[in-house]
């Protein structure tokens, strides 16, 4: 990047402070969290992953620097360009990821009044998760200059739309056809369905043979009656089993990634700097992590009533192990994302679920304790990215003050988009989820929800395990950087075989033609399915249209 885009960058000269609470950029930051929310719930309920939010993020504030209102011209600068992308990153990965798919285990298991703490709980696991990524950024644990590849791509992304070009108008050419996508049906045989637009637009962003697996599963999971003779998969413990292996296995990959990379060999070495967080400085950030993981776990089983279900000997071992479930699973999350861009976050949950049945924890605590944990890697690891992002808009750390005062403030706002993911989770359950036949819930809150309320039944622990050989097996094959095993699994608890028809056609596109043939159209078709399911919804709900 230029010295003009970024600004002074030479040590200790001045810089512009530019504030989370900046009213026009926080304002219209508010709004894009609140869409971006929307958007990725109703990815992960159809497709069951949920794209790179900072780089649509980062994309839709291109568009934004370029609309001809005087109040947009501030958008011009990258550093705004980059608040809103990680506002909107923010909220997208706490709804989805944390919000919905920790109330979602609830809705599952048939205790929807249980949703409201569980949201709390997870407002608390969000906001802890972001507070200390912030604090041990840049730190021996946590080099700024090391790989974080999401973030590379976002700040690529914003260079290029400084840059000028057509990107922005092929990103509303796909929002367009991704809204129409997901706002009309088109018949087909006796069933009339979405085209899965948001499925075809991941397959050109995310790994090839992790959409493989991914659009098999879904073919398996749809067909499965025809394909096995009347046997339908979803009522069935084998996709779960399918997940946990896969999980498990995914879990221990990503400790191998982590021990064989600590001589940190992909190093952004552009700039050479020291780190701006000490030794001393981090470890203190851990232990006030922990303890805070702890006050939230207290309050956690305070408002839910858990406390008067469990003896005082294991409520204390389940507030302890709340607690250090959460420390271990961010810092987890956190190696493997920073080193291969990748975060095992749901995988790293199931171990500790695990340990936690094993523990005889009841349903409800332990339903409460895989919220807690779930809710705190995705966004460890999405403040990562984006902090790499912004180390890299101000100079690589040349300048110390503009780097920690820029850091401090995109914390801020981050934070303030991950409250917004969960309470829009809370204001559009009835809208999405509850009351519905076929509800929007992550795949794996059924994954979770399923282990929980059968941990006693010795028969379908017998079948869990079973069918998780063959899921880690298919995900030792994969490897860690592809996740075919996972995504195999997701595809097989979600029962959307048109989905698996559009990723597979997708594939066999991109195979072709390569991925750059719908390069930003891809991010718009996503963005613009989700939009489009959401209005379809809304018409909906309020009687416009029918189902």
């Amino acid at each position: 990047m230029s010295e003009k885009k970024l600004g002074n960058v030479s040590p200790g000269g001045k810089f512009d402070k530019i504030s989370a609470f900046e009213p026009v950029t926080l304002i219209l930051g508010i709004v894009l969290a609140v869409l971006s929310a929307i958007i990725c719930m109703q990815i992960i309920g159809k497709v069951g992953v949920t794209p790179n939010t900072s780089l649509i993020g980062a994309i839709i504030a291109m568009v934004i620097a370029r609309i001809p209102v005087s109040s947009f011209k501030k958008f011009k600068s990258l550093e705004r360009q980059n608040m809103l992308q990680t506002i909107v990153s923010g909220a997208g990965f706490s709804a989805a990821n944390c919000g919905l798919l920790a109330v979602g285990i609830f809705i599952v298991l048939g205790k929807n009044e249980f949703i409201l703490p569980m949201a709390i709980g997870s407002v608390i696991g969000v906001t802890i998760s972001i507070f200390v990524v912030g604090k041990i950024f840049d730190s021996e644990i946590f080099p700024a200059d090391e790989a974080w590849p999401p973030g590379v791509a976002t700040a690529q992304a914003l260079e290029a739309g400084d840059e000028g070009g057509t990107k922005g108008i092929k990103l509303l050419i796909g929002i367009v056809i991704g809204a129409l996508c997901g706002l009309f049906k088109v018949p087909f045989g006796k069933v009339p369905f979405n085209i899965p637009a948001a499925g075809i637009g991941i397959v050109f962003i995310a790994n090839i043979f992790s959409m493989i697996g991914l659009g098999v599963g879904l073919l398996i999971r749809g067909y499965s009656p025809v394909l096995f003779n009347g046997l339908e998969l979803g009522k069935t413990s084998i996709p779960s089993g399918i997940m946990i292996g896969a999980g498990l296995m995914a879990l221990i990959q990503s400790l191998v990634i982590i021990l064989k990379d600590t001589k940190h060999k992909t190093k952004d070495t552009a700039v050479h700097t020291k780190n701006t967080v000490t030794k001393a400085e981090a470890k203190k950030t851990i232990m006030t992590g922990f303890l805070l993981y702890l006050a939230g776990a207290v309050v956690i089983a305070f408002i839910s009533g858990i406390v008067t279900e469990m003896s005082v000997f294991m409520l204390v071992l389940w507030v302890l192990w709340a607690a250090v479930s959460c420390t271990v699973a961010i810092l987890i999350v956190g190696m493997a994302a920073m080193h291969s861009g990748w975060f095992p976050a749901f995988a790293i949950t199931t171990i500790f679920m695990t340990i936690g049945i094993f523990l005889k924890f009841p349903l409800i605590s332990l339903a409460l304790l895989t919220g807690y944990i779930s809710s705190t890697g995705p966004c460890f690891a999405d403040m990562g990215y984006d902090l790499k992002t912004g180390w890299i808009i101000r100079g690589r750390g040349v300048n110390v003050e503009h780097e920690k005062y820029g850091r401090k403030q995109q914390v801020i706002i981050e934070m303030i988009g991950g409250i917004i993911g969960i309470i829009v989770v809370l204001a559009t359950l009835k809208m999405f989820v509850l009351g519905h036949e076929t509800p929007l819930l992550a795949p794996v809150s059924k994954t979770f929800a399923e282990a929980i309320s059968k941990a006693s039944d010795p028969q379908v622990l017998k079948s869990l395990l079973l069918w998780a050989i063959p899921g880690a097996v298919l995900q030792i094959i994969g490897g860690p950087k592809r996740m075919v095993g996972v995504l195999f699994a997701t595809g097989l608890l979600i029962n959307n075989p048109i989905y698996g028809i559009g990723v597979i056609i997708a594939v066999i596109i991109r195979l072709i033609f390569g991925n750059k043939v719908i390069e930003f159209i891809d991010a718009g078709l996503i963005a613009g399915d989700g939009l489009g399911g959401f209005v379809y919804a809304l018409l909906v709900a309020i009687g416009i249209m029918s189902k």
